[in-house]
């Protein structure tokens, strides 16, 4: 039921090589480095006109395409992300709540990996690269972390930091898992195990649904280090107690709910050893 989880060592390791494709099939990266799934970013947004200049500054060029889930903005939020990236997707949010937009992006992308990140600043594209770089190299989810070595928060508070600490370890206990971090929305996957995550919440307890859905799965999950920023304008809608209630509410719902059977991987795709960095 537990998933397998490792830790972002930055050790190498060698395994055997097998043919690899022709390298029209490879989205360019660096000079040196090359992948060939294609991806999808998505980034729930509601009112966040101000901070979007400097979150999509940090998305990579080599990314498939950006889906940007619109909340029922009332600022420029969609204006100023069509001025910034004129190919970009937009779905309109027919519902309310983080889990909501989420689902609504999911749905829309194209791409072969799905990574997801906030639109207030507080998660760095730049990252991208790490989450990327573990999928291809055999993880089924990838989970931010806070607190692995070279992660870390300019805006837990301290309230925050005691509530993500007991939930996690509560998580641990109860589904065998060793996260080091719970609620943090920066998260990748690939697309093809949407159905095992089946999103069906609103709230911010969404990730904490990711986390226990693809570890009750057998996902093999991996953990790799960020550092979340504060919030660069706006407030936010994140309140410790509501939301760390209805994250406690989902844990003990979700150790009731039978584990989802993963697909398996298409007998056309790419070999797992050919999807990986050239």
């Amino acid at each position: 039921m537990s998933p397998e989880i490792t830790k972002h060592t930055m050790k190498p390791q060698i395994s055997t090589l097998r043919h690899m494709p022709t390298f029209d099939r490879y989205t360019p990266i660096t000079p040196n480095l090359a992948i060939s799934p294609t991806v999808s970013v998505v980034i729930p947004a509601m009112n966040e006109a101000e901070n979007l200049p400097h979150v999509f500054a940090t998305l990579p060029h080599w990314i498939h395409e950006i889906v940007l889930v619109d909340g029922h903005s009332t600022d420029d939020t969609v204006a100023v992300a069509r001025r910034l990236r004129p190919g970009i997707r937009i779905v309109q949010q027919r519902g309310k709540g983080k889990g909501d937009a989420l689902a609504s992006g999911f749905a829309a992308c194209t791409g072969d990996i799905i990574v997801m990140i906030d639109a207030d600043g507080s998660t760095d594209g730049r990252e991208i690269i790490q989450f990327v770089g573990a999928l291809v190299t055999g993880a089924d989810f990838v989970k931010g972390s806070r607190y692995a070595s070279g992660g870390g928060s300019d805006d837990l508070t301290f309230s925050r930091r005691m509530g993500n600490t007991i939930l996690r370890g509560l998580v641990n206990k109860i589904y065998g898992t060793q996260y080091t971090d719970l609620c943090y929305g920066y998260n990748a996957f690939w697309a093809r195990h949407l159905d095992v995550l089946d999103l069906d919440c609103d709230g911010f307890e969404v990730e904490t649904v990711m986390n226990i859905r693809a570890a009750k799965a057998g996902l093999k999950v991996q953990e790799v280090p960020s550092r979340e920023r504060s919030r660069i304008h706006g407030e936010s809608n994140l309140r410790a107690v509501r939301d760390g209630w209805r994250v406690l509410k989902t844990i003990m719902r979700e150790w009731r709910r039978p584990p989802a059977t993963v697909r398996p991987e298409p007998a056309t795709a790419t070999p797992a050893a050919d999807q990986g960095a050239a």
